[in-house]
């Protein structure tokens, strides 16, 4: 091992290169999961007392001293890719910027205003859920895949608490506290164990909306939403629905919006029908409301919800969902004229 310590820092002293490819070649051969200092731990518990308190202080430094050079490397790196911007230093700079709202934020205000303006309130409640808000409560069985952990995000490998993976566990609290009518929206944050691509990411936002009293219908629901369409998508806007399947609403249904095929763009986003899926609904299931204390028989109640993110892409045309939690100030500069 003396000897792995020595070669390895005549290897860290020597390396100069600033090639980010070669820094991030270098980062895995030492630091990776499978490189060269993490065997050396592996090695290092399998010695005995005296020789462990020997190289445990050189293995250490080792680590310190690759993890330093990293970091040295990758600093100088990035301060030789600034000077190759041609930016010129000496220009003054601004007083003040002007502020700009986020996308995601502008939408999502803009659906709650729409809303609010046919009676909806707004309700709020934690990010981190216990199993009954999250998922009993709302018809998920529990072998319904929603639970497992590659689905959900679980809170110090507690089976009994979780990120949640929706805002409808706020409608439940919103139930169990507040006797019908009941007339809300819950926007918030929301949390999925999933990849993160162009396309999905592991945190998104949703709006959803909840309607309880005697005599709600889905032609209630169906008049709601078209309302809710034409307001954000123009007074022209179409919709449809079609059948569809959530444990905690019977019958369900998607809703499309026609978006229209004017460009190649529409092509696109619509996969060539012109229709484009905007938010889930349905009846609530009886179940649920008596899940939380609202007696099914006399009263019925509708539910929507929508992403808040796909909405938004939608809207200003943006082609990979990582630009909205990227913070990247020329991304979030073009939306100054939304505020």
């Amino acid at each position: 091992m003396e000897d792995k310590i020595k070669d390895y820092l005549k290897e860290i002293n020597t390396f100069n290169e600033f090639d980010e490819k070669k820094v991030e070649a270098f980062r895995i051969k030492f630091l990776g999961r499978k490189g060269l200092i993490p065997a050396l731990f592996d090695e290092f518990r399998q010695l005995e007392g005296d020789k462990k308190r020997l190289f445990g202080k050189p293995l250490n430094d080792l680590k310190q001293l690759a993890s330093a050079k990293i970091e040295a490397l990758k600093g100088a790196s990035h301060a030789s890719q600034k000077e190759t911007n041609n930016l010129d230093l000496t220009r003054p700079a601004y007083s003040e910027l002007p502020g700009t709202r986020h996308p995601v934020n502008i939408v999502k205000n803009e659906i709650v205003n729409i809303f609010e303006r046919i009676g909806f309130n707004v309700s709020e409640g934690p990010e981190v859920e216990d199993d009954w808000h999250n998922f009993t409560a709302l018809n998920f069985p529990e072998e319904h895949p929603a639970r497992d952990m590659q689905d959900t995000f679980f809170v110090a490998r507690n089976p009994d608490w979780a990120l949640r993976t929706h805002t409808s566990s706020v409608q439940v609290r919103t139930m169990e506290k507040q006797k019908p009518p009941i007339r809300t929206i819950s926007p918030g944050r929301v949390f999925r164990n999933e990849a993160i691509s162009a396309r999905s990411h592991c945190i998104f936002h949703q709006v959803e909306g909840l309607y309880v009293d005697k005599d709600v219908s889905f032609a209630d629901l169906k008049q709601t939403l078209l309302y809710f369409a034409q307001e954000f998508f123009g007074p022209e806007t179409k919709i449809r629905l079609r059948p569809s399947y959530f444990p905690f609403t019977e019958p369900s249904a998607e809703m499309d919006v026609y978006w229209g095929l004017e460009n190649e763009v529409d092509y696109r986003m619509t996969k060539g029908t012109g229709w484009l899926e905007v938010l889930g609904c349905g009846m609530v299931d009886p179940s649920v409301l008596d899940n939380c204390g609202i007696d099914s028989k006399v009263y019925t109640g509708f539910a929507f919800g929508m992403g808040v993110e796909r909405i938004a892409m939608q809207r200003y045309q943006i082609s990979d969902i990582r630009y909205l939690f990227e913070n990247d100030q020329k991304f979030l500069q073009q939306f100054q004229s939304a505020l």
